[in-house]
């Protein structure tokens, strides 16, 4: 079995792997003994200063109870996304959000202004200093985590804020195959492993296949927008509900107070994992809140929540085309997967004890570095094979999308295909790269569009144009397109300047299912159409050609009448009625075709003599 290794040059780095999350991250590395976590689990909170210097994990959390204006948290959630896209989590975060450039996010945190990968870049440097204090060298490269769901732009920032923090990216990893090989799943033979992930922001599952060594992403589906801290919000909103009823005073836009009554409220959530009952407190200002908690209710208010992971969970499994009784293991990632109602919702729909032997907060950060021990080459026998979540294409005539790269499809991918040109002499073609499940352009998401210049001037239909569709192991699509007769050659890398909703991800999917059927019906009509124009334009140029006129009276009287025939079909919504009428007037040509290809070698022949 083959192994990836890396050849960095001169003495090798230590490569280590990164579980970048929304509430906490880590750093761990893979030496002899098996993977390790580096240093403490580093809060995933950002502040500056009075001085204007940064603070980054339990200092930066500790100044966001005191000084929320000057902190940021959860910056994972606003990753390779805009402004529009979150306006629900505005409510609720302290620090001011705004749209800078191409709708990438600002945050106004004190005197600064941030990006979001700018933010996850502070965060990743201190996980690397802590990294190089603990190895004693110095640490440049890393295998970074990311959740399964995140798309190309979302999956473009992380690489961007390692770059910021002076990390070069080897791989970015789905946060559930890391999982799978923090448990050494990969020294099975075979099986077939679900990995259910509820962290703090997000929630993905993956369904992977272990043979021979080689971990395949059969598929994977999730929400970019779920996990611990929604069961966070809706407490808070409920205690503070509670205090204004109590104190008579409504205390939501003191960030100070909220931020406290937070730190309670997950601690509160985190002792109902071992404990069946606890309170909720908060002391501000001389006055006290206090509230009893019981497990029992706990549970009724987060179901809602957690029943919304299951809906991705039984996608997933039709996806992959497998039932619950086929899945052979099942692994818990997250720190929300503590919660027994979790364990139970997981439990019963999978019908299988899932895995917790490790501490769900770890497990993550220990498979990457694993991983980084395979790009080092210091684990062998490990292949990852992650899939696309999403159909990738191009606009072709008729705006119907020609999906090059299929939903779930295996990457690193690589496809290539053949199109040509619609207009005689044409020199220039538009490269429209699409993404989504539905059969026309007006229905998927336009992430790139280019030019391919100056062409050799060709018949129509006669030029080759080779488009390759690339997609490397992080994920990023690059598109290149190619005149495979003149070599002339354009190649753009996809960077969406912002990525999807969690909403709009699952809304591609759920709607190129419902609407399946009429939208296969749709493409069939447009594509009949673009036939019919074919037809009709070599018609009227075979109408100036001098076989045209050789025909018999009868013959083109025949031929305009199918011609008038087509025209009237035209805009029908019956794709079989126009074929036919496709056809009709190609058997009625048929004699012309043969005139003309006649008169056609005569002209060739004019003037030749056999020896």
């Amino acid at each position: 079995m083959s192994t990836f290794q890396i050849d960095f040059g001169g003495a090798p780095s230590k490569v280590v792997g990164i579980d970048l999350g929304t509430t906490n991250s880590l750093v761990a590395y893979m030496d002899l003994t098996g993977p390790r976590v580096l240093g403490p689990i580093v809060p995933s909170v950002v502040a500056v200063r009075a001085d204007g210097t940064f603070a980054v994990g339990e200092e930066a959390r500790a100044l966001l109870l005191t000084a929320p204006d000057r902190a940021v948290y959860s910056a994972k959630r606003l990753m390779g996304r805009g402004v529009e896209d979150i306006q629900e989590e505005l409510k609720l975060f302290p620090f001011h959000v705004s749209g800078g450039t191409e709708s990438v996010i600002r945050l106004q945190v004190g005197e600064k202004t941030m990006t979001p990968p700018e933010v996850g870049a502070q965060v990743l440097r201190k996980l690397k200093e802590q990294a190089e204090a603990e190895l004693g060298e110095t640490v440049s490269q890393a295998v970074v985590t990311v959740p399964a769901y995140f798309n190309d732009a979302q999956r473009q920032a992380t690489k961007d804020s390692g770059r910021i923090a002076g990390l070069d990216v080897l791989r970015l990893v789905n946060e559930p195959t890391a999982a799978a090989l923090a448990y050494g799943l990969d020294k099975r033979n075979e099986g077939t492993i679900a990995v259910y992930d509820l962290g703090g922001g997000t929630f993905d599952v993956s369904i992977l296949k272990l043979h021979d060594g080689i971990f395949e992403v059969l598929a994977t589906n999730g929400d970019t927008h779920l996990g611990g801290d929604d069961i966070d919000n809706l407490l808070i909103r409920i205690a503070l509900e509670d205090i204004a009823s109590e104190w008579g005073q409504d205390i939501a836009g003191n960030q100070e107070a909220v931020q406290l009554l937070r730190r309670n409220v997950i601690a509160a959530k985190e002792q109902l994992s071992f404990a069946p009952l606890t309170t909720i407190e908060l002391d501000y200002q001389g006055r006290q809140y206090k509230r009893e908690l019981t497990r029992e209710l706990l549970e009724k208010l987060i179901t809602p929540i957690v029943d919304r992971t299951l809906g991705p969970c039984r996608a997933c499994l039709k996806d992959a085309g497998l039932t619950v009784e086929q899945i052979d293991e099942v692994v818990l990632v997250g720190g929300s997967t503590r919660i027994p109602l979790v364990r139970h919702a997981v439990r019963n729909l999978f019908k299988a004890e899932p895995h917790t032997e490790l501490n769900p907060d770890e497990v993550v950060a220990l498979g990457a570095a694993v991983q980084a021990g395979v790009l080092a080459g210091d684990v062998a026998d490990t292949l990852l094979l992650d899939v696309t979540p999403l159909s990738l294409g191009i606009e072709t005539m008729g705006g119907v999308v020609a999906k090059l790269i299929h939903r779930n499809s295996t990457i690193p991918a690589s496809v290539t295909e053949q199109f040509t040109t619609s207009i005689d002499g044409q020199r220039n073609v538009l490269i429209h790269v699409l993404q989504g499940e539905r059969e026309l352009v007006k229905d998927c998401r336009s992430l790139a569009r280019f030019e391919l210049k100056d062409l050799p001037p060709l018949p129509a239909g006669l030029a080759r144009i080779e488009v390759k569709f690339m997609i490397d192991a992080n994920g990023i699509l690059q598109v290149t397109a190619r005149d495979a007769r003149s070599g002339q050659e354009t190649t753009v890398e996809v960077k969406p300047s912002y990525g999807l909703t969690d909403e709009q991800v699952e809304a591609m999917i759920m709607e190129s299912i419902t609407h399946a059927e009429d939208d296969f019906r749709e493409r069939q009509v447009r594509e009949a159409r673009v036939e019919a124009d074919n037809m009709l334009l070599a018609i009227e140029k075979a109408k100036q050609n001098e076989a045209w006129f050789t025909l018999p009276e009868a013959e083109r009287d025949e031929a305009t009448r199918a011609l008038n025939e087509l025209l009237m079909v035209y805009h029908s919504d019956d794709h079989h009625l126009i074929l036919a009428h496709i056809e009709k007037l190609n058997q009625a040509t048929m004699s012309l075709a043969e005139n003309m290809m006649n008169t056609a070698v005569q002209g060739a022949l004019r003037g030749t003599k056999i020896d």
